[in-house]
């Protein structure tokens, strides 16, 4: 068998292992740095490059601002040792990815042998040669205990200084910069702090034709064509949701990852805690994840509010509409509807937030009310949740008054629990 058929051999183990089982990104990431590590030696790759090539990223994407690349490949790099620590450690090859760069190595030994990573890099110029009066190769599993090691420890140490900053910072944040979460922001937003990662803020922005100065419509595929999408605007409701989002997130001591629509991809839906602003009329991802079953957006199909969004409650109770729908387009806006619906998402171990209304002021009085004290007591109450860890997907419809553009009231109108 040739170096290169055993190296593209030891990515496929890899890619199958229990270690990397579920991580499809991680898996296109690994196979990547296979074919070009095995094409071109020693030359090195941008993060540009993966970004676009591997993840789908759009040509504008800015590595100053994304750092998606260097999260994504510092992942793949602990799993590659968390593998070699555990069901790789008699593999024949091992596989590597140096910090510090994007170029994958293999080192080889003979089958059998695994024992021994005396083996040499596809790459000569990076030979590992045993030196006379030196002893032996160490052990691989030496090696993988002392990669698994030196990763915690660097973990350890990087924790250690973000607590000392926190504690020198300490008389800044206790002087009132930043207030203490009340008890019922641990409660609801416990899953969005606690998981491995910051979760992402989803925002909408739907697709558009036309310009600012001459005027703008929505993007219709049946007459326009897709060079003349418009895809970089949103309504006021989400940039105030995500300005209310990030200082409920700063007292909580977490930060948010903020990303449009249009850029989003389903590996960030497998991957990582979600909260979606904006309806699946405007925020297209809804419709590609699971989503709402009690409360639907949904067109209306005929009459004089044809084309308008409306919510349809699928299971109405005693005294509750079976649709609703915003202020008339040609009269001044005064009322809205709006859900909020936490579920499971494509990866049943993360979470996924919908908040959204029928209008922009609808989305924006959906976030605020999860952001709120009172409110968010309101709802917990509704739920029967008191302790943290007790909260279960649920859906809920709010029924929003609204006064010169601005959201100034909002009241449940219903709540449902979901199977968990």
């Amino acid at each position: 068998m040739t170096e290169r058929a055993q190296s593209l051999g030891q990515i496929e183990r890899l890619a199958n292992s229990q270690t990397l089982h579920g991580s499809e990104s991680l898996c296109k990431l690994l196979r990547y740095l296979a074919k070009h590590a095995l094409d071109h030696p020693g030359a090195p790759l941008k993060e540009y490059q993966i970004a676009t090539e591997v993840f789908g990223r759009q040509t504008d994407f800015d590595p100053q601002v994304d750092s998606m690349v260097r999260v994504q490949a510092g992942r793949l790099r602990t799993k590659l040792a968390e593998y070699y620590a555990s069901e790789g450690a008699e593999d024949p090859t091992w596989v590597e990815l140096p910090k510090g760069t994007y170029v994958l190595t293999f080192h080889h030994g003979a089958p059998g042998s695994a024992r021994n990573h005396s083996g040499a890099s596809i790459d000569p110029r990076h030979e590992l040669r045993h030196e006379p009066g030196f002893p032996p190769a160490t052990p691989r599993k030496w090696i993988a205990a002392v990669v698994v090691l030196s990763v915690l420890l660097a973990a350890a140490l990087a924790t250690v200084g973000v607590l000392f900053l926190q504690r020198k910072n300490g008389d800044v944040q206790a002087s009132g910069d930043i207030p203490q979460a009340p008890a019922a922001f641990h409660i609801f937003w416990k899953g969005f702090i606690t998981g491995p990662d910051e979760p992402w803020v989803i925002f909408s922005n739907a697709a558009f034709t036309g310009r600012p100065d001459i005027g703008m419509r929505y993007y219709d595929p049946a007459r326009d064509s897709k060079t003349q999408i418009l895809d970089h605007y949103t309504g006021v409701g989400e940039v105030l949701a995500v300005h209310e989002l990030d200082t409920v997130f700063a007292m909580l001591r977490q930060r948010i990852r903020v990303k449009r629509g249009s850029l989003f991809s389903l590996d960030d839906a497998k991957n990582n805690d979600l909260i979606f602003i904006g309806s699946p009329s405007e925020n297209l991802s809804l419709l590609d994840i699971p989503g709402t079953q009690e409360f639907i957006f949904k067109q209306v199909p005929s009459g004089p509010r044809a084309g308008n969004m409306e919510i349809v409650n699928m299971h109405p109770q005693s005294g509750e509409p079976k649709e609703v729908l915003a202020t008339a387009a040609n009269q001044p806006l005064v009322e809205d509807y709006g859900v909020i619906a936490l579920v499971k998402g494509l990866n049943p171990s993360r979470s996924v937030l919908i908040l959204a209304g029928t209008t922009t002021m609808g989305t924006q009085a959906a976030v605020e009310y999860i952001c709120r004290e009172n409110s968010l007591e309101q709802l917990l109450s509704r739920l029967a949740v008191a302790r943290s860890g007790e909260l279960r997907p649920f859906e809920a419809l709010i029924h929003v008054k609204v006064a010169r553009g601005v959201p100034v009231g909002s009241e449940l109108v219903a709540v449902r629990r979901r199977a968990s």
